[in-house]
């Protein structure tokens, strides 16, 4: 809901600014959008409301990619084709509604639709390589960058494959799904590939793909989904078997193939990013302005305050001194460590920043470590005890107060 709300503003913002919009226009839409409130049910009727009644509008382009935003957001598949189409008229590129319209489209077997989202999935797939040839120069975990990328990649390879089958090109269907688990092993790719071969005349060949959906590990695979699949698994095997007998020999060697693979994977992320997967803190890798390495275990034994900050942050800079004055009071104890931590996504701001600042440069970036520790805002002070254990937390802090608190917390955590 929050996220609605956004786009709202942004909306109502955006459309306001522009010059040749009547007054009378401008107060129409101000208006309904008064009256829808939170709900994108009601933005999307305010928005259709009023290009209805103007229906030539300066800003209608603007206005329909809010409303396939909004459909999106209510999950509204008829208005997401009907405004989704249009926004990505021409060359746009936007990858989530290029990602909705085309599973949209292929909700039936209509073969003019299967046509449309194979020429949408090819856009997507395309736009999601150009994202791979130029790699974000933020401190955004590579490895989830990666994760993202590939399962979009393979988003994309599953629609071409969908489209492909309803287009009665089922060999093509089966490469393409076979290359979208190869791509990101997931349930639904697995489940595809078995469905498409069954489809084909081939259950045999179709028999392990299911039982690889069934057995994979795969956190957005539901239950339901799991119980389909083994049911699916077992009609087919009793089919082409007469009894289920070995079927589950056929299971365990799924879930060995499976599993093996998915640790393949997790092992290559971890070359690029040595804290894939990691949820103890204490297990991270930090990295520093010149790229040294810190591992937060091998400070065990010392009570850490661990400072998250950003170079946009003006209460950061508020608590600076603060921070430096603490320090100045444990300078001479060996066991209390304090590690500037830097948020920006940006990495190229921060020695800059430093600099200008007069701040002391052994800073390291937080590479994962807020989403481990739950940093939703800065600044927040983190401090661990000696055995590697969450001690306390400052979120915010009160310029009168925090001195005395940040030592209140320091002092608890030495006696732990």
């Amino acid at each position: 809901m929050r996220r609605f709300l956004l786009l709202l503003a942004l909306g109502a913002v955006s459309v306001a600014a522009q010059d040749d919009v009547t007054e009378a226009e401008d107060t129409h839409l101000r208006q309904l959008l008064a009256e829808a409130g939170s709900s994108p049910i009601e933005f999307i009727r305010a928005l259709e409301i009023h290009l209805g009644r103007f229906p030539n509008s300066a800003r209608k382009k603007e206005l329909e990619r809010s409303l396939v935003k909004a459909a999106i957001e209510a999950n509204d598949e008829r208005r997401i084709l009907l405004y989704g189409e249009r926004a990505l008229d021409g060359e746009g590129n936007d990858l989530q509604v290029l990602e909705r319209v085309t599973h949209a489209l292929l909700a039936t077997n209509d073969r003019d639709r299967a046509g449309r989202a194979w020429k949408y999935a090819e856009r997507l797939e395309a736009s999601l390589k150009e994202f791979e040839q130029d790699p974000p120069r933020s401190r955004r975990s590579q490895a989830q960058w990666r994760e993202e990328l590939d399962r979009g990649l393979a988003r994309a390879l599953l629609h071409k494959a969908r489209a492909a089958a309803r287009l009665g090109r089922l060999e093509d269907a089966v490469a393409l799904a076979g290359r979208s688990y190869e791509t990101y092993p997931a349930a639904e790719s697995a489940r595809e590939i078995g469905l498409l071969l069954d489809r084909a005349g081939k259950p045999e060949e179709a028999l392990p793909h299911f039982a690889d959906a069934f057995a994979i590990s795969d956190p957005r695979n539901s239950d339901r989904d799991r119980a389909r699949d083994r049911e699916r698994l077992g009609e087919l095997y009793r089919k082409n078997h007469g009894s289920e007998a070995g079927l589950g020999d056929l299971v365990l060697q799924a879930y060995d193939r499976t599993t093996a693979l998915l640790e393949a994977r997790r092992l290559r992320q971890r070359e690029s990013d040595p804290n894939a997967g990691i949820e103890n803190p204490m297990e991270f890798t930090l990295s520093g302005l010149r790229g040294e390495k810190l591992l937060l275990g091998s400070l065990r034994g010392s009570v850490l305050v661990l400072d998250f900050w950003a170079t946009w942050c003006a209460p950061c800079r508020v608590q600076h001194p603060i921070y430096e004055k603490v320090k100045k009071r444990y300078e001479e104890r060996k066991d209390v460590l304090f590690l500037s931590i830097n948020t920006d996504e940006d990495p190229s701001v921060v020695e800059p920043f430093l600099k200008q600042a007069g701040w002391q440069k052994t800073v390291y970036f937080e590479d994962g470590l807020s989403r481990a520790l739950r940093v939703s805002s800065i600044p927040t002070t983190v401090i661990v005890n000696k055995r590697g254990e969450i001690s306390g937390r400052l979120t915010g802090f009160v310029p009168d107060r925090f001195e005395d608190m940040l030592v209140e917390r320091i002092e608890e955590a030495l006696r732990q």
